[in-house]
C-alpha cells in the first residue's frame, strides 16, 4: 500500500472516535470562554497543549485564578499517562528519525495511541506504513479537535446545557477501552484501575488517575511475572509484538 493509502486508512479508523471528539472539543472551547480566557488564548491553549482532560483542568484553574505553578503541575500530572503510551508504542517507532518522532509525540493522544497500537499488533509491518497510519489517525483527531474547540470558543455560552455534551467524554474512552481487553491480564488491569480510580477521584490535582494507572499496571505486571514463572499456565500467553524490537 502507498503512504497515502496508509494515511487514509488511519483517518478512516479515527472516524467513529470523532463522535466523541466533537462534543469534547466544543466543551473545551465553551469552558475556556466561560472561565474568562479570551478567544486567542483559548485557541492557543488548544493548539499548544492539545490534551483534552488537562486542557479542561487548566481552564478550570485559570477560572479560579490559581497560581501558574499549580496549573502547570496539574497539567503535567494529568498527562503522565502519555509517558506510558510513549513507552508502549516506542518500539514501533524506533526506526523513525528524530524529526518524525517529535511530530508523532506532539499529536499523541489516548485515541491515536489506542487505534495505532491495535493496528500494529494485528498487521504485518510489511503491509502497513506505521508512520503514515499513525499520522492519518492522529492528525484527523487533531484537526477535528481544533475546529471544534474554535467552534466552542465562537459559540461560548450559547450552547444549551440540555445537550449534556459532557456525557460524550466517557463514551469516547469506553469505545477505546473495550477493544483493548484482549486477554485475562488486560481485563484484570482494567477492573483494578476502575476500582481504584473511583475512590481516588477525590485526590487533589487529578492524582487519582495516575495512582489508579500505576497500581493497576503493577498488578498486571505481577500477574504476568508469576504466570511466566509457571510454564504450565499458558491460558493467555502473550507474544512479542510482531516487528517490534525488544
Amino acid at each position: 500500500m502507498s503512504s497515502r493509502d496508509d494515511f487514509l486508512a488511519g483517518a478512516r479508523a479515527a472516524g467513529p472516535i470523532l463522535l466523541g471528539i466533537i462534543p469534547f472539543g466544543l466543551i473545551a472551547g465553551v469552558s475556556a470562554i466561560n472561565n474568562g480566557l479570551d478567544p486567542l488564548h483559548a485557541v492557543g491553549l488548544s493548539t499548544i497543549v492539545f490534551a483534552g482532560a488537562s486542557q479542561l483542568a487548566a481552564i478550570e484553574l485559570f477560572g479560579r485564578d490559581a497560581p501558574l505553578a499549580i496549573i502547570v503541575v496539574t497539567v503535567l500530572v494529568i498527562n503522565l499517562r502519555v509517558t506510558m503510551y510513549s513507552a508502549s508504542i516506542a518500539p514501533y517507532f524506533s526506526r523513525f528519525s528524530t524529526r518524525w518522532k517529535a511530530l508523532c509525540a506532539y499529536v499523541l493522544t489516548d485515541q491515536a495511541y489506542a487505534l495505532s497500537i491495535t493496528e500494529y499488533r494485528q498487521t504485518d509491518p510489511e503491509e502497513r506504513s506505521r508512520k503514515w497510519y499513525y499520522l492519518g489517525a492522529a492528525f484527523t483527531l487533531w484537526a477535528v479537535w481544533q475546529v471544534c474547540t474554535i467552534a466552542g470558543v465562537v459559540l461560548g455560552a450559547n450552547v444549551p446545557t440540555s445537550l449534556s455534551l459532557e456525557f460524550a467524554i466517557p463514551l469516547t474512552f469506553m469505545a477505546l477501552l473495550f477493544p483493548a481487553l484482549s486477554d485475562r491480564t488486560t481485563e484484570i488491569v482494567a477492573l483494578v484501575a476502575g476500582a481504584i480510580a473511583i475512590p481516588a477521584a477525590a485526590l487533589p490535582f487529578d492524582l487519582g488517575l495516575v495512582v489508579a494507572a500505576v497500581l493497576a499496571l503493577t498488578v498486571g505486571a505481577l500477574r504476568d511475572h508469576f504466570r511466566d514463572a509457571d510454564p504450565g499456565d499458558e491460558t493467555d500467553a502473550e507474544t512479542q509484538p510482531e516487528g517490534a524490537e525488544p
